[in-house]
């Protein structure tokens, strides 16, 4: 009990001090909460939406994918015929029973041909209006579709394009452009999580998404009174025999669920890893503010050891206010991450995703999680600076505040720092010579981590070096006052590194990726210039393939010398030496795509693979398999039938762009793939009469004008949207990544902030010398500069070695190119000084203002 006072006693005298570290927590356990709640509330959203609308039995036919979404290549959706409705409805069990038809490949356009699909990435799903959806649709205006020219939109879609009853909009499938007028808007009674719904009559939809009536791409059967959903789904698969897929409710669910379970891991657990990262940097904020206070309270330890408290009661004392710490800030920050989480619902209403608070969950392990967490860091991170206040001896009292070094201690942290670091460069090292990549990435896995806490162990050991050639470049410009700055920050060399530690972490992370983004797109930009051949490549950025309507546009184009169609099939293998894989894709394309893509061979011409009968394997499908020019493969087409091809080219593994494509002529699948089951274009190349470049690249254009889910760009767009797309990529990481740096800033403040605390003595003395309270000033701001110099230093030198490393490791999948991004290197250099200088200005304006004579009498 004698403990807990003490603790408790010393917390609240001591609150302000710690009110960064408590902050630190707070923001640490917020982004974890926040991404639990947020993950969380967004699966409780699709479990309520799937739930919600399937049917008690779906029947779909037998290649239709588990979420009932468009499989095939060609651009339509599995059918079955309409003779399946009338089966269902024979099924003993079966209330009733309705045909639907619908389809996610398709794009919608306004008249003025504006793309109206979701800029969130959620679908364009356009379908037949019935019973199902009626159940979770309720129409707020207008009517339902009847007959050819309506339709009827989602109120979401509707208010986002401004659309009103009676507008016209145009439903683009792989059959053709299907136009309609606005006939009514109906509203969500669940959750829309940001798709785009269109509804049109059976018929209609039929022949729109399909090409023809009598068949149906799903068949909704709900159960008779006292029917289970198992019973009925056996009942209705045995009437229909084995040619069709049948579902519960549950098992649809379940398969939507899982559909987007891999996208809502993914983000869960990158989310999690940042703040895992901001944890880390945290751990050194709480350690250099136990240890900054210990310091302090060194006499008042001495007193309480020399009136009979025990090392283990002050070791106790210590850790129970760690405790009081993470129990505070973690409380704040759970609550703090519901907030967090609300946030990223509206950010990601913003753009288009609809989240309703109301779905908002909070599991019961979430707050759980966030306290341990919080409090078993923090309990954690001041173990240290306890375990040295139990070492206070009773005769400190007698003595100044202020721990002794202990110069043992520091001689063996810096003999291990040394060790670790080069460990960790010499696993660096490993990886960089390694010449298989999958081998060379646990090389540099064990480098980060062995390097990163080599450094951290070393810092204070290179804190005197750096800060005093820091110095003499920064401070000495700034004469005395430079000095003492200097001094301050090498004072206590294990404070300035771990201060310059956390830091550190943030910044090298940010290099390391700065490198290796940099390094990719300009290897890929060299690939390019080395290999297409093609002046412009015409492609859907959200993952639509090109109609049959678009490639006769294309190919009408006047100024184009020739137009490639390049398409993927899925396709099974069996090769000359008896092996059969699965799940491999071939790429089809015409003659001419062997001048647009100057592939390298090891064997053969690629021109020939698109000879009659012939194909092309890359180089280490041959070699795994025994295969030679003349070779004989066999290939199952998923949609036809068994091609027996000759292996007319080898292509080379060192290159990047379609790296492990297999090649054969489009005109080759057409024999053994139906033209109905054909798959679209994934891509389309097209290049230009000699001097007419411009001239084509407008009239391609123009004649895609009708098709705003296709983009025309020429290799120098291409290069642009390379880099705009990692660019976006690293910019978002970095976003991430702000986090932790906040958390070192606060560091530095709470560093700077204590240390002044700790110096109120030494600053009464040296302003009643003549010191002014301007040069006060300038001097903490100075200190605070070179400790943020000095961990920027450390950090982006780390993360410059880990990214040339990695790129290493890249270069054996044809990325070649080492690119420092000096610009963004100088820039964080640079912009580290002005965070030194942003984190002083509190503690230093507070220096500022103290009381002379007050500052001299303190003890």
């Amino acid at each position: 009990m004698t403990v807990l006072k003490t603790s408790m006693r010393n917390f609240f005298a001591h609150k302000g001090r710690m009110a960064l570290s408590a902050v630190a927590v707070l923001l640490s356990v917020a982004f974890v909460c926040g991404t639990l709640v947020f993950t969380d509330t967004m699966n409780t959203t699709f479990d309520k939406l799937f739930t919600a609308t399937a049917s008690d039995v779906t029947v779909s036919a037998k290649d239709a994918s588990d979420t009932g979404e468009t499989r095939s290549g060609n651009g339509r959706p599995p059918t079955m015929p309409a003779s399946v409705l009338g089966e269902v409805r024979g099924t003993d069990g079966v209330k009733s029973a309705e045909g639907t038809v619908f389809s996610t490949s398709v794009t919608v356009v306004d008249t003025e041909k504006r793309n109206l699909s979701p800029k969130s990435g959620a679908p364009t799903i356009v379908g037949s209006w019935n019973g199902n959806d009626a159940r979770t649709m309720k129409i707020t205006a207008g009517a339902a579709p009847h007959g050819f020219g309506q339709v009827m939109v989602d109120a979401d879609t509707a208010d986002q394009h401004h659309l009103r009853l009676g507008d016209e909009i145009g439903v683009i499938s792989a059959v053709g452009t299907h136009t309609a007028k606005i006939s009514g808007i109906a509203s969500f009674t669940v959750t829309n999580p940001g798709a785009a719904v269109f509804y049109l009559d059976t018929r209609t939809a039929q022949q729109t998404l399909v090409g023809k009536t009598g068949v149906y791409t799903n068949v909704n059967v709900t159960a008779a009174s006292g029917v289970s959903d198992a019973r009925l789904k056996r009942d209705v698969a045995a009437r229909l025999g084995g040619g069709y897929k049948v579902q519960t409710a549950k098992e649809v669910a379940d398969a939507n669920q899982k559909s987007i379970s891999s996208f809502l891991n993914v983000m869960k657990y990158a989310m999690l890893g940042f703040a895992g990262i901001a944890f880390l940097v945290g751990v050194f904020l709480i350690i250099n503010t136990f240890s900054m206070l210990v310091a302090q309270r060194t006499r008042e330890i001495g007193l309480m050891r020399a009136i009979g408290s025990s090392r283990r009661q002050v070791n106790r004392s210590v850790l129970v206010e760690a405790l009081l710490l993470g129990v505070f800030g973690s409380v704040l920050g759970v609550g703090a991450g519901v907030g967090i989480a609300i946030g990223l619902m509206k950010l990601m209403g913003s753009m288009g995703m609809n989240l309703s608070t109301d779905d908002l969950t909070v599991a019961w392990t979430t707050p759980v999680i966030g306290l341990a967490l919080g409090v078993v860091v923090t309990v954690l991170a001041a173990y240290l600076p306890a375990r040295r206040a139990g070492k206070v001896s009773p005769m400190a009292a007698l003595r100044d505040a202020g721990a002794p070094v202990d110069a043992k201690a520091g001689r063996l942290r810096a003999a291990l720092g040394l060790v670790l670091t080069g460990a960790g460069g010499c696993a660096l090292y490993a990886a960089a010579a390694d010449d298989r990549a999958k081998d060379g990435s646990l090389w540099l896995g064990l480098g980060v981590v062995l390097s990163l806490i080599g450094l951290v162990v070393v810092g204070p050991l290179l804190a005197g070096g750096v800060v005093r050639a820091l110095g003499a470049v920064v401070l000495r410009v700034f004469g005395p006052v430079g000095r003492m700055a200097e001094r301050n920050a090498l004072r206590n060399p294990r404070r300035t590194g771990a201060t310059g530690a956390a830091l550190m972490i943030g910044l090298a992370l940010v290099a390391c990726l700065s490198v290796v983004g940099s390094s990719m797109v300009a290897s890929a930009t060299e690939q390019l210039d080395k290999t297409v051949g093609t002046d412009f490549i015409v492609q859907s950025d959200s993952g639509q393939l090109i109609t049959p309507q678009a490639v006769r546009a294309m190919k009408s184009t006047p100024g184009l010398k020739r137009v490639t169609e390049y398409k993927v099939l899925d396709v099974s293998l069996t090769t000359p030496d008896g092996s059969t894989t699965t799940k491999e894709t071939v790429n089809a394309a015409d003659p001419t795509y062997a001048q647009d893509l100057r592939t390298k061979t090891v064997a053969g011409d690629l021109a020939d693979a698109y000879r009659p009968d012939s194909m092309s394997v890359f180089e280490g499908f041959a070699e795994k398999h025994g295969i030679r020019l003349g070779s004989k493969v066999a290939v199952a087409f998923r949609d036809g039938r068994t091609a027996h091809l000759t292996v007319r080219a080898i292509t080379s593994d060192d290159v990047v762009i379609d790296k492990g494509a297999m090649y054969v002529s489009i005109a080759t699948v057409a024999r053994y793939v139906p033209s109905d089951r054909m798959p679209l274009d994934v891509l389309v190349f097209a290049s230009a009469r000699d001097g007419q470049q411009a001239a084509a690249y407008t009239a391609l254009k123009s004649a895609l004008h009708d098709y705003p889910q296709y983009t025309v760009r020429d290799q120098t767009d291409y290069k642009k949207a390379l880099k705009d797309q990692i660019g976006r990529l690293l910019n978002m990481i970095y976003g991430l990544l702000a986090l932790a740096i906040i958390v070192a800033v606060l560091g530095v403040v709470n560093t700077l902030a204590l240390s002044v605390v700790e110096r109120t003595r030494e600053i009464g003395l040296m302003r009643a010398i003549g010191l002014s309270r301007r040069q006060l000033r300038r001097m903490i701001r100075l200190e605070s500069v070179v400790i943020a110099l000095f961990g920027a230093l450390l950090g982006l030198g780390l993360g410059m070695g880990w990214g040339a490393t990695a790129q290493k490791l890249l270069a054996l999948e044809g990325l070649k190119v080492l690119e420092i991004p000096w610009p963004t290197i100088i820039a964080v250099f640079v912009g580290s000084a002005f965070v030194g200088l942003l984190a002083a200005l509190v503690p230093a304006f507070r220096a500022g203002r103290m009381n002379v004579l007050n500052a001299i009498a303190t003890e």
